[in-house]
């Protein structure tokens, strides 16, 4: 399809129904979410038309009336989610169900004095100052329906602030766990990271679901890291079957800051994940990881940008897939290297390893280049396992399915490596031991 049926009424009845509850928020928030109801209303969800969803169709998302989950049937105990390998963290955690808080399964222990981690809702209420300043001032709504959609209709999320100097020794887990429950259900997530200067932190940012039902999670993250400071975050998706998903990942950094993300995808029936680093002061480093596994008839798409916007700032993305059955994935990576930006170094790679005929991935990496001193580098492969080294297995006496799973697991696990939190790296890699064996399972030995 070339074109989606918007169903924009439904989401612009739910702004309405919610208008006096924003007007007695703080008025620049009011305002803004007027704006964004605005701009989505202008730009409608976009289509295959649109080059930047050549290869995405929204019209699972578009021809569905999504409805929110009130707070009261928005439920869920550690007992439902211990499914999930990527629950039980040990570290201080956030869970939202459905897009409301759940404190029955959330605490906030360990954390270094003067660090903020607390629900958004609760942030706006208390009128923190650092809100109107930074809250919806990164994400770029004017282009985005989608980030527009999220910043006129969210309720709830994350803020995280972390004060200069501050070094915040385990990691701060919000989990987003939708359940899946009655109708179509929408949940509009919105995370707020702000990193003082000379400050050390990681950031997990989880979205899990289960259950039958279709939902609908928008999602937008912005990250603020000021100078000096390092930052790294990571955001998983195992979601349910039958979910879509569409994040919205903005990071602004101050001069030598260092930003690492991890990107890593389980499950969705349909995943998108926009991921925009402005490297915006002088000797800014980021390095942009990612890794997708995907089967039956899963779709992922990553666009992601580098914008180098000032002098003496490297980058470094290396994003792989693992597509089998009818998967589909897609990735648009984009490195800017602005007029002044001098003396840049960027480097960017896409590997794909498809393990059936049926498979598929649209990768484009590019480079933009204003600038004449730079050092810039991209690429893409798609390839096949090896059947060199599966015939080497196989001398050994390991089974074909046994041998394949085996340099599938090495293909990914370079990703999982870069992952500094120890506890993380394991639920990753249980992660991925659990999705290649369900291949295995439908394989001849």
């Amino acid at each position: 399809m070339t074109a989606v049926k918007d169903y924009q009424g439904t989401y612009l009845a739910q702004f309405q129904a919610h208008e006096k509850d924003h007007a007695a928020g703080p008025g620049w928030l009011a305002e803004v979410r007027r704006a964004a109801i605005h701009r989505f209303a202008e730009l409608g969800f976009p289509t295959t038309k649109d080059e930047e969803w050549k290869y995405t169709n929204v019209a699972p998302i578009a021809q569905v009336p999504f409805q929110p989950v009130a707070a009261a049937s928005a439920t869920a105990t550690a007992e439902s989610l211990a499914w999930s390998c990527f629950f039980e963290l040990d570290c201080p955690r956030l869970v939202f169900v459905n897009g409301h808080y759940s404190p029955g399964i959330s605490f906030l222990a360990g954390l270094p004095k003067g660090v903020t981690a607390t629900r958004l809702a609760k942030a706006v209420s208390a009128g923190t100052p650092a809100l109107e300043q930074h809250l919806a001032r990164y994400a770029d709504l004017q282009n985005s329906a989608f980030t527009a959609l999220n910043t006129a209709l969210m309720q709830d999320g994350g803020f995280i602030e972390i004060p200069r100097g501050a070094v915040v020794e385990k990691p701060i887990y919000l989990l987003y766990v939708s359940t899946g429950d009655g109708g179509p259900t929408i949940s509009s997530p919105r995370t707020l990271i702000l990193a003082g200067r000379e400050c050390q932190a990681t950031v997990i940012e989880g979205h899990i679901g289960f259950g039958e039902g279709t939902y609908f999670s928008n999602a937008v993250t912005e990250i603020v890291a000021d100078e000096n400071a390092v930052i790294e975050y990571s955001k998983l998706h195992q979601e349910s079957r039958t979910a879509s998903h569409v994040g919205t990942v903005r990071v602004e950094q101050a001069r030598s800051s260092n930003v690492t993300t991890h990107s890593f995808s389980f499950g969705g029936a349909l995943i998108r994940e926009d991921l925009n680093a402005v490297l915006n002061g002088e000797g800014a480093e980021a390095q942009l990881n990612g890794l997708y596994l995907m089967t039956a008839r899963q779709h992922i798409d990553h666009h992601t940008t580098l914008d180098h916007a000032q002098p003496h700032c490297a980058s470094r993305e290396l994003y792989k897939g693992v597509l089998d059955g009818q998967a589909a994935g897609v990735f648009n990576g984009r490195v800017i290297v602005r007029k002044d930006a001098q003396k840049t170094d960027s480097k960017q790679s896409n590997k794909n390893l498809l393990l059936s005929e049926e498979a598929v991935i649209n990768t484009k990496p590019q480079l933009e280049i204003f600038a004449d001193d730079v050092k810039c580098t991209h690429g893409a492969t798609i390839g096949q396992v090896d059947q060199e080294a599966i015939f080497y297995l196989r001398s050994r006496g390991i089974g074909i399915s046994e041998a394949r799973k085996i340099l599938t697991f090495a293909f990914a696990n370079d990703i999982i490596d870069r992952v500094k939190f120890a506890p993380l790296r394991d639920r990753l890699r249980d992660a991925l031991f659990q999705s290649l064996a369900k291949r295995s399972r439908k394989e001849p030995a």
